[in-house]
């Protein structure tokens, strides 16, 4: 399929989707990266009623004007965009204070932050009757698991989910998305100093991409030096976050 042909496929399963369920619209979180503002444009497209949140939490400033200029380019082309800056710095700043001290890692903290911005979105949808659209796409969903569970992992309908990276940057051209957001450097916005994706996991996209189409097609042949280190990362992310990905159990008493 086409850029196009993938847009208009999308844009199309969002609207028989949220008809049949009587949905009038969606809520996206904005974070100035390539995947949020794709999956909002997408929602947009729909001619659907669309809000979408700007959450800072002591983001570096390029984040944030990222983000406000896509809300801002949205408005211009579309109607019915509603936009808004939520700064939730200080209730994060806040639960800095009211937890112990001593289970406040990086990490743990990140996390904290990705499910205040849940919380927030689903005030805004829970009160207009609205669908939280997420913004993950195949390799963060299903390959390596590079998402919050109940943060970003905490979303109603998923529209990039079966695309990879490559392919959202693809789409993100054809929709003619703002340059500086189709140049940033991919990032998930939960530190403050502005680490990229690839800072994170230790690969970049496409070479996630490799990994997890060699696992799905069991191709056999010499992997180069790096493609194992690839593998291995794809492969310990992966396993590491099946409690992301798969349902959660339950314990099944004998009947």
């Amino acid at each position: 399929m086409t850029a196009k042909e993938k847009i208009d496929f999308i844009v199309d399963w969002l609207n028989r989707y949220t008809d049949k369920a009587g949905i009038k619209g969606f809520v996206i979180g904005i974070s100035g990266g390539i995947d949020s503002a794709v999956t909002s444009t997408l929602c947009a497209k729909t001619g659907k009623n669309i809000i979408v949140l700007n959450m800072p939490i002591l983001q570096p400033p390029s984040q944030f004007d990222r983000s406000n200029e896509h809300i801002t380019w949205l408005k211009e082309h579309f109607t019915s965009i509603e936009g808004y800056t939520v700064d939730l710095t200080n209730t994060f700043l806040q639960m800095s204070k009211d937890l112990p001290e001593k289970i406040q890692d990086q990490l743990t903290m990140a996390n904290t932050r990705a499910r205040l911005r849940m919380t927030t979105l689903y005030a805004f949808a829970g009160h207009n009757g609205y669908l939280v659209a997420g913004t993950g796409n195949k390799i963060e969903d299903f390959g390596v698991g590079f998402f919050t569970k109940y943060g970003d992992g905490g979303v109603d309908i998923s529209p990039i989910a079966d695309l990879t990276k490559t392919e959202v940057f693809e789409l993100a051209k054809e929709l003619g998305i703002v340059e500086s957001i189709q140049k940033a450097k991919p990032t998930d916005g939960l530190w403050d100093d502005d680490r990229s994706d690839e800072d994170q996991m230790g690969a970049t996209y496409p070479e996630l991409e490799w990994a997890m189409a060699y696992l799905e097609n069991s191709e056999e042949r010499e992997l180069t030096n790096r493609e194992k280190v690839v593998l291995e990362i794809y492969t310990k992310r992966h396993n590491a976050n099946l409690h992301k990905m798969e349902a959660i159990p339950v314990c099944k008493l004998p009947r």
